[in-house]
């Protein structure tokens, strides 16, 4: 079982940045990868970020150029810096954990709040 938990969510103006982070009760290089998703209100969850275990990264097209998904391995922590906010980036982030291999586990964090006032 892992746990995860967000935090470093909060009212930001646009143009503003906002890093936040998501701790791991597990040692995350073991982990097959590990992603950020959001969820804005009406609208289905999305993937924003993701890191493989192998450090690759990939970004949905909206964020790329703006925000920046890396980890460190001594922390179990997972980050998440966000620059140059846009209010359509307001949204409910979610830290996900994939592990195992045969079977895949997804694991959630419970979410923080990100809102970009314009």
């Amino acid at each position: 079982q892992v746990q995860l938990v967000e935090s470093g969510g909060g009212l930001v103006q646009a143009g503003g940045s906002l890093r936040l982070s998501c701790a791991a009760s597990g040692s995350i290089f073991s982990f097959n990868a590990m992603a950020w998703y959001r969820q804005a209100p009406g609208k289905q969850r999305e993937l924003v970020a993701r890191i493989t275990r192998g450090g690759s990264t990939n970004y949905v097209d909206s964020v790329k150029g703006r925000f920046t998904i890396s980890r460190d391995n001594a922390k179990n922590t997972v980050y998440l810096q966000m620059n140059s906010l846009r209010p359509e980036d307001t949204a409910v982030y979610y830290c996900n954990a994939v592990v195992g291999v045969n079977p895949l586990y997804n694991y959630w964090g419970q979410g923080t709040q990100v809102t970009v006032s314009s």
